[in-house]
């Protein structure tokens, strides 16, 4: 089991810049494949970025103002996100995926006022 916890949202204004951190449990962070996803109401969750196997990914909508990274020493992926915009605004969750099993945070919120 991978416990997966979420930090960093909060209220910013459009234009503005946030960090949001993801701690991951486990011995064997490095082999993990990390994301971010974001889901705001009434809408279906969505991919952001990704970090893994694969490399770097990120959504259409989000490149150019969004970076992930890692620190695998610390058990962490980050998600440095500038230039927001008020559809930005989402709960942000991230995701461990280790041998086909995905693991999700509880969220953090991210609102971007205009």
């Amino acid at each position: 089991q991978v416990q997966v916890a979420e930090s960093g949202g909060g209220l910013v204004q459009a234009g503005g810049s946030l960090r949001l951190s993801c701690a991951a449990s486990g011995r064997i962070f490095s082999s993990y494949d990390m994301g971010w996803y974001r889901q705001a109401p009434g809408k279906d969750r969505e991919f952001v970025a990704s970090t893994g196997r694969s490399g770097t990914l990120y959504a259409d909508s989000v490149k150019g103002r969004f970076t992930i990274s890692r620190d695998n020493a610390r058990n962490t992926v980050f998600l440095q996100m500038n230039s927001l915009k008020p559809e930005d605004t989402a709960k942000y969750f991230c995701n461990a995926r280790w041998v086909g099993t995905d693991y999700w945070g509880q969220g953090t919120q991210v609102t971007v006022s205009s």
